[in-house]
């Protein structure tokens, strides 16, 4: 495995790589959510690239910033376990050379739920994406489902920019109580972890609602608030039934549609969401 720290490196060490080149883009601090990725592109791709970067123009909030968990070396290790052929591992200045100022704004599907809250945050995903894509060129590139409507942000900038690049959604990678895999969840003290299963709670229950056709999505908001308020170290953030497509809030499940939810517990902010089906 070759580790790369500069762009310029990485496209050399790529010239005659065998393609499809399948690419996993992360903030580090990997867990079995990342491997996923990992393992389905060396099933389907000669060639796999991953990057560790903790991108700061992603971020709204600088203390939180200052408190992603950074662990590069054994990020490194866990890489070269899995067989990746080239890590990148850029520092700031590579990314964002000065008087750096050319930016990818998303479009309306962005401006909702994660980027109604966290304002800026998608474009500075879109824009260290692409930035990524243009180091890599891979043929495919794979992104967990826990984040849904960051998958659909980038699958709109590939098909809208006309990338050329196949979006693999991998499945969320749950504990056994449910709580889905995430880097922030080594920020939770052990109390807040015995908590932050309530989230998955609350996304079971909107599945159920959906399963029994539940045509009232206000319904299912309230009782998935319901659910999460009786756990005392949880604050919500918001909770969403939307279309799968659009994310534009729905008002009956007559569509494939995706649950989802932001919670704090604690001090710790996590996202999760669950696909839901029409009944029948």
């Amino acid at each position: 495995m070759k580790v790369c720290t500069t762009i310029a490196d990485s496209r050399r060490a790529l010239m005659g790589c065998n393609h499809p080149i399948g690419a996993i883009l992360t903030m580090g601090a990997l867990h079995e959510g990342h491997l996923a990725l990992v393992r389905q592109a060396r099933k389907e791709c000669p060639t796999v690239v991953a990057s560790i970067y903790v991108n700061p123009m992603q971020f709204d909030d600088q203390a939180d910033l200052a408190i992603y968990p950074r662990d590069i070396q054994k990020d490194i290790r866990m890489l070269r376990d899995e067989g990746v052929d080239i890590v990148f591992t850029p520092i700031d200045s590579e990314m964002y050379p000065k008087e750096f100022g050319m930016w990818v704004e998303p479009g309306k599907v962005a401006g909702r739920l994660e980027g109604e809250h966290r304002p800026g945050h998608f474009r500075g995903v879109c824009t260290i994406v692409l930035k990524l894509f243009n180091t890599f060129h891979p043929d495919r590139s794979y992104f967990g489902q826990k984040d849904a409507q960051q998958l659909m942000v980038i699958r709109r900038m590939v098909e809208e920019l006309a990338l050329g690049i196949d979006i693999i959604a991998v499945p969320t990678v749950r504990e056994h109580d449910g709580l889905a895999l995430s880097s922030r969840n080594m920020n939770l003290s052990h109390a807040e972890r015995q908590a932050a299963p309530v989230l998955y709670r609350a996304l079971c229950l909107a599945k159920e609602f959906a399963m029994r056709g539940q045509g009232n999505t206000a319904h299912v908001r309230e009782a998935m608030r319901e659910c999460i308020a009786k756990e005392a170290l949880a604050t919500v953030d918001y909770v969403s039934i939307a279309d799968a497509e659009t994310l534009e809030e729905l008002t009956a499940i007559d569509r494939p549609a995706v649950a989802s939810l932001a919670v704090t517990i604690g001090t710790t902010r996590l996202i999760d969401n669950v696909l839901l089906a029409k009944a029948g």
